[in-house]
Parts: structure tokens; C-alpha cells; sequence
């Protein structure tokens, strides 16, 4: 499926190909790549009502056509046809949702989650559920019920997460665009290891009805693609303020989204770039992943933007900051899962709190169960007082921090993260190993502002690089604008370029 929105757009409006056609190639693929000997395992099912939404699509674009009105109805509903995929902790009614876990199997959504309820509303098609790291914990998809994804480009080699399976079956061309969630990087982190597109929202404009939570002050839906445009429709078709979910904003400008524009050579010229000191000067950086960023550094100063180097120390506790709060809130929203109301259960018929104890003992993953752990370590009646208000202040000082920034800044660019895709298994038993893997991330989420993760060309493994933009809160538009810019100069590049 080598279409860009816009293309596929085109190519059915034209008549060229059919809706049923895009999704029963995606299924084709998925179909054949589960005989493969390294199989993706990208998605993890198609859902089996995909081919009947493509049909329904092409005889509203038929009829339109008919009574000449095709214009009117794409303009109505933009993404009219297009398949996209949807990440195990997004609620679609009627489907399996198990967010990779043993413990919520045969679980079936009972509603639309807002974000899919909008795709719908606009056309758009769900194709099925991708896999991920078992309740969005890892940065690898490789702590998942169902095995892990495997890296496109290198098999080899890990997907990224915990969105891996949405990143995954967009960098394989199975779905036109894909939704991921993020806590502390897992959209922008799949997309770098992927090679491709990967936005962080600011917290809010995407509503979290019917998400599956892990961090509640953290979490947001995110958008993975191959190009800026293909992520800039979808998102004006998503956001905005939501009555079910109190924490939902309107994004400003959204409308420019539509029709995106790329940022112009004036613009650049009014650019002033940010690069925070701690992360130059951060210990076991890939050095294709400086050379990387030293090509987006000269690239930017070309186009005229002026980039100064600034001091945060306050990054240096992001790390330990994001992990102190999302654990807490994980070990408090994980809770739930009990064995009583849904999922999976395990009855030793001894009483409750064995049947709890066991239930989440079997149901858990080791990652889910360490960060639990954590989690209520940190809630303890010893520590809760200590610990989780040091972080809670932390945070608070990280985005007064970045909020100050912004006001003489446009940008923060660094690398998404320190390295490229590692090799399957290589990370998987060192937790802290795999937690430096969101070095570069963190502080976006804790500061709920909003970042992407670009495409930079590739490494001399021939794994991709990628390099983050983080713009100021609601600041998506301006965000895309200059990706799609840096994608017009380096689209199709297989190394750092102009």
C-alpha cells in the first residue's frame, strides 16, 4: 500500500482504485507476512468488518460521483476510504482490545474511543489492532502476550514502543497511517527506530475516552505516518475539545491542518532554536545519530533560523521524574484488573485475595508486574509523602521551565533518542538499559507540550535515525509546518541530506 492520503485520495476520486482495494492489499500482506520466517507481527488481527466499511466507502463515492457532488462529499469526509491502524489500547466497539496483556483476553470494547469515533465520522477506515508493549510499558515491543514486532527495515531488529506495532505496519506499507499512545515517547520512539513520521500531541488535544490508561497526567494519543501531511489530517479530523473526557482541549489553527502549508524561507529566517546543553552533552550517544543532528543543525542555520545552545538542568531529573509519576499513576490505574469484572481470571476458590493474587500473577507480564511493584513502593505510606511530591514538584519546575523557554524560543530540537534500533533480545532483561532508551523524550510528556519525531536518514547499520522537533503547547500547526519543509528537502534520503 505505497500511497500517501493524498495520493489515495486522488487515485478514488479519480476512480483508479477502490477502498476495497487498499484494505484487502493490507490484508493480503498481513496474511502473507504471517508464513514469512520472521514474521512482522505488526497487527496482531484485521478486524473482519474492514472489507464491508471499504464497500459502504466506494458506493458513497460512486453515488457522489453519479449525482456530481464528489467535491462536496471529500470535502465532507476527507479521509473517505482511507485504513488506518489502531493501537491494543484504543477502544473500537465491538473488538477484541487486550493492550498485549494475558489478563484483559477476550476482552471486546463496548464503545468507540473518541479519536475513532472522529477517523469514522470522517470516513476513515479501522483496520485492525497492532501490537504494542503490554499496557504501552517498554520502548521495544518486546514486553507483549503476543511476541514481539520486528523492525521493517531489519528484522533482526526492534520495533521501538510502546506503539511498535502501529509504527511497524505503517513503515511496511500495510496501513495508509497508523494511531499509536504516548506516556514517555512511545509514538515519537517506534517512529525513529521505523524511519518515519511521529507526532506527540499536546496533552489534551486528542481526547483519552476510550484509551486504555497507564499515566493519566501523561498519556495522549499520537499519530505515526510517512509524511507530515499524512498525520495533519487525520489529527484536524481528531481534535478538539470532547465532552467525556475533562482534560480535552481545542487546538488552535486547527483548520490550517487541512491543507497543510510548508513553513517558508521568511519563516525560517524568524526562527530562534533551542538545543538544551544536557542533552549534548549526554554519555553513549550513537555517533551516527550526532552526525545526524549535526546535518539538522546545518540545515536549519541554511534556511536561516538562528539556533542557540541553552542550559536546562532541570532536564537531568526528567528521567527519574517521569518514572516516579507514571509508575505511581500505573500501579493505581492498573489496579482495576482484578480478575472480577472483566479479562481473564484465575478462581483457586480460597477467597478474594487469592483469587486477586493469583490473577494478577498470571495475567501480568514482568515488566507490568515491576513497574506495579514500583509503583506502590513509591505510593507506600513510608515514601508517598517524599517521593512522589518531590516528583510532582519536579515536574511543575520542568514546565514553568519550558514554558519560559518558549516565550524567547520557536523550537527544541535534539535527537529522539541516544541510539538506533537495537537487536531483539538485547535489551530485554536490563530494564534500566531500556529505560535510558526515552532520554530525549520525557520531558515533552511532562511538560505536555508537543514534539515529532522526523526521519533523518540512516545509520551505518542501516537502521534509521531519528531527530526530534518539541514546540510549545498547542503548537501542533507550526510543528507540521516545518517538518513538511524539512520532508520536502529530505524525503527518500538514505543518509543525512540536504
Amino acid at each position: 500500500m505505497k500511497y500517501t492520503i493524498s495520493e489515495a485520495r486522488s487515485e478514488l476520486k479519480a476512480g483508479k482504485i477502490t477502498s476495497l482495494e487498499l484494505v484487502k492489499e493490507s490484508i493480503k500482506t498481513f496474511e502473507d507476512d504471517k508464513k514469512s520466517k520472521l514474521p512482522l507481527n505488526a497487527f496482531l488481527e484485521m478486524y473482519d468488518d474492514a472489507e464491508k466499511k471499504a464497500e459502504e466507502a466506494d458506493k458513497e463515492i460512486a453515488q457522489a460521483k453519479a449525482d456530481g457532488k464528489l467535491d462536496e462529499l471529500f470535502d465532507k469526509k476527507p479521509l473517505l476510504g482511507i485504513p488506518f491502524a489502531v493501537k491494543d489500547n484504543i477502544s473500537v466497539k465491538g473488538k477484541r482490545l487486550t493492550c498485549a496483556s494475558k489478563i484483559l483476553e477476550g476482552y471486546v470494547a463496548p464503545y468507540n474511543a473518541t479519536v475513532i469515533a472522529r477517523l469514522e465520522e470522517k470516513g476513515a477506515i479501522p483496520l485492525g489492532r497492532c501490537n504494542q508493549d503490554e499496557f504501552a510499558m517498554g520502548s521495544s515491543t518486546e514486553y507483549s502476550a503476543y511476541g514481539p514486532t520486528r523492525n521493517p527495515i531489519n528484522r533482526e531488529y526492534v520495533s521501538g514502543g510502546s506503539s511498535g506495532g502501529s509504527a511497524a505496519a505503517v513503515a511496511a506499507n500495510q496501513a495508509l497511517f497508523g494511531l499509536g499512545t504516548e506516556t514517555g515517547g512511545s509514538v515519537r520512539l517506534p517512529a525513529s527506530y521505523c524511519g518515519i513520521y511521529g507526532l506527540k500531541t499536546t496533552y489534551g488535544v486528542l481526547s483519552r475516552w476510550g484509551v486504555v490508561a497507564f499515566g493519566s497526567s501523561l498519556d495522549q494519543v499520537g499519530l505515526l505516518a510517512h509524511t507530515p501531511d499524512d498525520i495533519a489530517l487525520p489529527l484536524w479530523a481528531m481534535s478538539g475539545e470532547d465532552f467525556y473526557d475533562d482534560t480535552s482541549a481545542d487546538l488552535p489553527g486547527k483548520d490550517e491542518l487541512k491543507s497543510l502549508s510548508a513553513y517558508s524561507a521568511a519563516d525560517f529566517s524568524k526562527l530562534k532554536i533551542a538545543i538544551p546543553r544536557q542533552f549534548l552533552e549526554t554519555k553513549g550517544m550513537d555517533s551516527d545519530v550526532k552526525a545526524a543532528f549535526d546535518a539538522t543543525r546545518k540545515w536549519f542555520e541554511d534556511k536561516g533560523a538562528k539556533i542557540e545552545t541553552v542550559d536546562l538542568p532541570i532536564l537531568d531529573a526528567a528521567s527519574a521524574c517521569y518514572y516516579v509519576i507514571a509508575l505511581s499513576e500505573a500501579a493505581s490505574n492498573l489496579s482495576r484488573f482484578d480478575g472480577i469484572r472483566y479479562g481473564h481470571r484465575v478462581d483457586p476458590g480460597e477467597g478474594y485475595d487469592e483469587l486477586y493474587t493469583q490473577t494478577r500473577s498470571e495475567g501480568f507480564g514482568p515488566e507490568v508486574k515491576r513497574r506495579i511493584v514500583i509503583g506502590n513502593y513509591v505510593l507506600s505510606e513510608q515514601f508517598s509523602g517524599d517521593t512522589y511530591k518531590k516528583g510532582m514538584t519536579v515536574r511543575a519546575r520542568i514546565q514553568k521551565e519550558m514554558e519560559k523557554l518558549f516565550k524567547s524560543y520557536d523550537l527544541v530540537i535534539c535527537p529522539t533518542c541516544p541510539t538506533t534500533a537495537f537487536k531483539l533480545g538485547q535489551k530485554v532483561d536490563s530494564p534500566l538499559e531500556m529505560y535510558l532508551s526515552d532520554l530525549f523524550t520525557t520531558f515533552v510528556n511532562l511538560a505536555r507540550i508537543t514534539a515529532i519525531s522526523v526521519p533523518s536518514g540512516n545509520a551505518s547499520s542501516g537502521m534509521p535515525i531519528g531527530i526530534q522537533f518539541a514546540g510549545p503547547m498547542f503548537g501542533e500547526v507550526k510543528l507540521l509546518q516545518i517538518a513538511k519543509a524539512w520532508d520536502a528537502d529530505h524525503a527518500g534520503c538514505g543518509v543525512p541530506c540536504k
